[in-house]
């Protein structure tokens, strides 16, 4: 796959009782030590790492995001291909980069460059 889901996070009411939850109920990893307290989860074995984030209004959901060797250029072919952009590129503390898009069937994905 040219450019792989790499990395999911659940927007959530309550990133605690999520993060305790699911401590609690399958046995994941998760920790806040980060610049912005976001809830990492780790991968370990199978499966890909994410992240618990508040959301303050709306429905909860869960956001897979897609890993591109430049978010700009990613944007633009996805808008010129019918997408919208829901937050625009950000590089975060620790020195990623993401943005949201909405598809044309209006499902969010993040897409990313990581750092290294």
């Amino acid at each position: 796959m040219a450019h792989p889901v790499v990395h999911w996070q659940a927007l959530v009411r309550d990133p605690q009782r999520a993060a305790s939850f699911y401590e609690a109920a399958f046995g994941w990893k998760i920790d806040d030590a980060n610049a912005l307290g976001y809830r990492t989860v780790e991968a370990a074995g199978r499966g890909i790492g994410g992240g618990l984030w508040p959301l303050p209004d709306g429905q909860p959901m869960v956001q897979l995001f897609v890993e591109v060797p430049d978010v700009d250029a990613a944007l633009a072919a996805a808008s010129a291909n019918g997408a919208g952009v829901i937050i625009p590129k950000q590089v975060l503390p620790d020195g990623d980069e993401m943005a949201v898009i909405a598809d044309p069937e209006g499902v969010a994905w993040g897409i990313m460059r990581a750092r290294t």
